[in-house]
C-alpha cells in the first residue's frame, strides 16, 4: 500500500522513521511529512504550544500540500496522536483514500461527512487522558453513521504514545502487539485500481 504517516506533537522523532521503515519491511511504500519543518520536542507540553503557534489551519495546509502530490495513487493515511488526527481529517475528504490506521489519536467529525466502506483501525492505550472512554464511544458511533468499517484496539496500562520507544509511555507489549495487528490490516486492504486506457 501507498501510506502516508504524520508524526505527533514531538515532531518527526526517530521513532516515526522506524515505523516507516517497519512498514517498508512489510512492502509497502510509506511517505512521512515534516509539519514541524525540522523541529522535535522532548515533552508533549512544548509540542503542543508549538502546534498551537502554526495552527491548525496551517498544519493541515502542509499536511494536504504533502499527499497532494500521492492521493492519485489511493493512498492509506496514518499518523500517531496529532498525526492521527490529521490523517484522519485527510482520509475522510479524500475519496480515494484506501484505509486509515489512527495511533494513539482521534479527531473530530465534520457535519455530514461520508466515509463508505472506509476501512479504519484505532489503537490507544487505556485509560488514555486525551482520548477518554467517553470520547471514544462517540468518536466510534460517529464513525459508524458515516459508514466507516471501525476496528479498536485498547492497550489496558500503556501511556499515550506506547509506541516510542524513547518516551516515558513506551511499552514494548502494547508496542509490539499494535504493529503485529495493524501490519495485518494494512495487508488485508485493496489498493486502488487504476483503470487502463487503450492506445
Amino acid at each position: 500500500m501507498n501510506i502516508m504517516l504524520f508524526h505527533s506533537t514531538y515532531g518527526p522523532r526517530p521513532a516515526v522513521r522506524a515505523a516507516a521503515d517497519r512498514l517498508r519491511a512489510a512492502g509497502h511504500e510509506v511517505w512521512t511529512p515534516d509539519l514541524f519543518e525540522g523541529r522535535t520536542f522532548d515533552t508533549v507540553e512544548d509540542g503542543m504550544a508549538h502546534n498551537e503557534e502554526i495552527g491548525k489551519d496551517e498544519l493541515l495546509r502542509r499536511a494536504v500540500l504533502a499527499a497532494a502530490p500521492y492521493s492519485e495513487r489511493g493512498l492509506v493515511y496514518a499518523g500517531f496522536s496529532l498525526g492521527a488526527s490529521i490523517a484522519q481529517t485527510l482520509a475522510l475528504g479524500d475519496a480515494k483514500a484506501r484505509g486509515l490506521l489512527l495511533l494513539h489519536g482521534t479527531s473530530d467529525l465534520a457535519p455530514n461527512v461520508t466515509a463508505d466502506g472506509l476501512a479504519v483501525q484505532l489503537h490507544v492505550a487505556e485509560p488514555d487522558p486525551f482520548e477518554t472512554d467517553d470520547w471514544l464511544s462517540a468518536w466510534y458511533l460517529q464513525m459508524g453513521r458515516a459508514g466507516a468499517d471501525v476496528e479498536v484496539y485498547r492497550y489496558a496500562g500503556a501511556g499515550h504514545l506506547y509506541t516510542d520507544p524513547e518516551l516515558p509511555d513506551y511499552d514494548e507489549e502494547a508496542a509490539e502487539a499494535t504493529w503485529r495487528v495493524a501490519l495485518g490490516f494494512l495487508g488485508s486492504l485493496q489498493p486502488l485500481q487504476v483503470r487502463q486506457t487503450g492506445s
